[in-house]
């Protein structure tokens, strides 16, 4: 939990931002956030709770049921978007260095992330009027069928802390595009940037209380968000329990989902892959920021044949990795974003060296470098895949590796476990890829590259890994309800007491 200062006087504030404004907490509480490089609090976040909520979920209803909002054309509100993605160009350095300062990620990273995002809100400017229903033949007589796709209304959207704006616009920018109103729950460690980023919408032409912003805690302010009976559908990333736990609420009120949790994916190098590239595939998957994202490709599966030589080479690559401050152009690997997560994160290590597992490199954390909350990347190997050290998702630098035999003992091993998130392939075997493809049990599986996103891509995960899709055109119909019209031409009735 963020910490509390005695100096909070000093430190910029970031309230709430409901109906167009930016305001304190009804009960006016606020909360400190530290920096994760250098452990201090640099900024206080208004603490929001169940009145609030009510507050923000009454202004986006109105909004959705009234006014400006549902009076504009899909083209209109296409254009806002496009507009909103001119402003995150213009003020990208600024939000990107708020952003940077809340969960410590490199600065060259969070620049080019928040830049991007300008890219999903042009994108889904652009589909907004492109939605088509359809009209339907049937086998009925004397009747016209179609369909018409309608907004689900008020939506609530929950993101964590590795990548606060990156991860809110994978919902944000279809909901908006569908003609949804929305209510945002930022990470309580990450608020600062969403607050920044929702005084953008105004400037773009949203009408008031399209998008608001409630930050605070899960208890005080997301469980009533996601119980509230105007909220339609939630939009959740995060970690598995808190998953698990909204599903459960959406589900007793027939509430629709899109969750995207958690994953133990696999990146797995055959012995004929370019091997220096296959290297540089699994630093990105696993050790690029500070291995904090969701689609870490944490489970290296390497054939038996070529086993020693891949890790003595992805040991090598990786021994230099420079570690420090995230505004310095040289860093390569920042600071772990909490401090709860840093604990959990050595404590996974030392539990996969009580199981057996054999650390290759790192290890250990790096108690000179700012605040102290630094682990080095850490490699094991002598791994077996039930282990909890290769089943259970740590979140951060560590990477372990298993041998495997043939395709067939690498899709054994990749499958089993109960994520199916995404997977890495490395082959030059065009039979190969396409058999590997075809059986993984994930989501989105690249080939010869890993971490790859876009705007025009979907993503989301099998199993224990989420709930629907984002990005890409199937996201806008997670937020829109499809209606069938039915329009008889015929002049009489036939006998109503049998269904036509």
């Amino acid at each position: 939990m963020p910490s509390d200062s005695t100096s909070a006087d000093l430190l910029p504030r970031y309230g709430l931002f409901i109906d167009g404004e930016e305001r304190p907490s009804l009960d006016d509480a606020w909360f400190s956030s530290d920096n994760p490089f250098d452990g201090k609090p640099w900024a206080r976040i208004a603490r929001g709770g169940a009145a609030d909520v009510e507050l923000a979920v009454q202004a986006a209803h109105r909004a959705h049921s009234e006014g400006a909002w549902p009076a504009m054309s899909a083209t209109e509100r296409g254009r806002c978007l496009m507009h909103l993605a001119d402003l995150i160009v213009e003020h990208a350095a600024r939000i990107a260095e708020i952003e940077m300062r809340d969960n410590g990620k490199l600065a060259t990273e969070v620049t080019g992330q928040v830049r991007y995002t300008a890219e999903y809100y042009r994108y889904y400017g652009g589909l907004a009027d492109k939605v088509e229903s359809s009209v339907i033949p049937t086998d009925k007589k004397g009747v016209f069928a179609y369909t018409r796709y309608e907004s689900k209304g008020v939506v609530a959207i929950i993101t964590p802390w590795n990548s606060p704006l990156s991860l809110t616009t994978w919902k944000l920018a279809p909901a908006l595009a569908a003609g949804c109103t929305v209510v945002i729950k930022p990470s309580e460690f990450t608020s600062a940037s969403m607050i920044e980023f929702a005084k953008l919408f105004e400037l773009a032409g949203f009408p008031r209380g399209v998008v608001n912003v409630v930050c605070g805690f899960g208890e005080e302010v997301g469980e009533p968000l996601v119980t509230h009976p105007l909220v339609s559908h939630i939009g959740f990333t995060g970690g598995d329990a808190a998953g698990r736990r909204i599903y459960e609420l959406a589900a007793k009120q027939l509430k629709t989902v899109t969750l995207e949790l958690g994953g133990k994916s696999p990146n797995i190098v055959f012995d004929d892959a370019d091997l220096d590239q296959a290297v540089k595939g699994v630093v990105s998957g696993i050790f690029a920021a500070s291995g904090q994202t969701c689609l870490a490709g944490s489970r290296l599966l390497v054939q038996r044949s070529i086993h020693d030589q891949l890790v003595e080479r992805l040991v090598a690559f990786v021994a230099d990795a420079v570690l420090g401050d995230p505004t310095h152009e040289g860093t390569q690997i920042g600071p772990i974003a909490t401090p709860g997560q840093f604990r959990k994160i050595l404590d996974y290590i030392e539990i996969a060296k009580a199981e057996g597992a054999v650390c290759a490199l790192g290890g250990k954390s790096r108690p000179e470098l700012g605040a102290g909350r630094f682990v080095e990347p850490t490699i094991f190997t002598h791994v077996r895949n039930d282990m909890r050290i290769a089943q259970e998702e740590v979140f951060g630098p560590v990477l372990v590796v298993m041998p495997f035999e043939d395709a067939d003992d690498a899709l054994r091993i990749a499958n089993d476990t109960a994520y199916g998130l995404a997977a890495g392939v490395w082959t030059r075997d065009l039979h190969r890829t396409l058999y590997m493809v075809e059986r993984l049990k994930a989501g989105t599986v690249w080939v010869n590259n890993y971490r790859a996103t876009s705007f025009t891509s979907p993503f989301g995960g099998y199993k224990g890994s989420g709930v629907g899709r984002e990005s890409g055109i199937q996201a806008i119909h997670e937020f829109v309800e499809t209606k069938c019209v039915w329009i008889s031409s015929d002049l009489q009735v036939a006998n109503p007491f049998v269904r036509r």
